[in-house]
């Protein structure tokens, strides 16, 4: 699964690198939470029927269309193995699909019987990427339209199943097109749903601040250690009881 992410890239980088018209307003942020809203690219036409990219606040967290009231758990992330049947999310795979960029997300390994040791993940080269992602536009009754998103996620490659069982679904820059195409075919947007390849990112330990969402600095992607709990302290042995007479006083 993937619980938090960060998303560093100024601007115009983000704009340049994606391709969309828009001028995206989105400050540096280094500890994204679910509910809070999050940038996506997604395929629309414009006036005269070309297709564009389009630069999109959403909130993390699908909302299907069709549901009658909020759920009460965040949707926040779609499992490869069964969107496409997922009432959930089989409607927005099918039209609403988007690219989440990306700097780095963060995963936590258990450690004994202690604390969690989170990790942040990133490229190797420290280049940013995008992650598969769906979408869906919900109108309850009486209230205004709210955009929502969700993550697609698939088992972990070699180099973070140590640490996760799953992660996000980060797409090769050469399949952003198919993945927006309207005209994929069902087969064609599953291929794309599979691990990164095993060199292509690292694993950071980093400290447990990222737990706290006040926390959104720079220093969170610092190198960090949960430390282990210490050992009990040895109880002290029980005195044997002193049966001789002078052993009463």
């Amino acid at each position: 699964m993937c619980g938090r992410y960060a998303i560093t890239l100024p601007p115009k980088a983000m704009r340049d690198l994606f391709g969309f018209l828009d001028e995206p307003d989105f400050p540096p942020r280094y500890n994204i939470a679910p509910s809070q809203p999050v940038p996506v690219v997604i395929r629309e036409n414009d006036g005269e029927g070309r297709p564009r990219r389009r630069f999109l606040l959403v909130r993390w967290g699908l909302v299907p269309s069709w549901a009658k009231e909020m759920p009460q758990s965040l949707l926040i992330n779609a499992r490869a193995e069964t969107i496409a049947e997922k009432p959930s999310f089989r409607g927005a795979f099918r039209h609403h699909r988007a690219l989440m960029p990306a700097t780095g997300f963060y995963e936590w390994q258990a450690v004994g019987k202690g604390p969690k040791q989170p990790f942040f993940i990133r490229r190797r080269d420290g280049k940013p990427f995008a992650m598969a992602a769906v979408f869906d536009t919900w109108m309850p009754s009486g209230g205004s339209e709210l955009d929502s998103c969700a993550i697609v996620t698939t088992e972990a490659n070699e180099t973070l199943r140590p640490v996760h069982h799953r992660m996000p679904v980060i797409l090769d820059e050469k399949d952003w097109d198919l993945w927006l195409d309207p005209a994929a075919t069902e087969k064609e947007l599953l291929a794309l749903l599979r691990p990164a390849p095993d060199d292509l990112m690292e694993a950071i330990p980093v400290s447990t601040r990222i737990n706290r969402v006040a926390n959104d600095d720079p220093s969170l992607q610092e190198r960090g250690h949960v430390e282990a709990e210490p050992a009990p302290a040895p109880r002290p042995k029980k005195r044997a009881e002193d049966t001789r007479q002078m052993g009463l006083f």
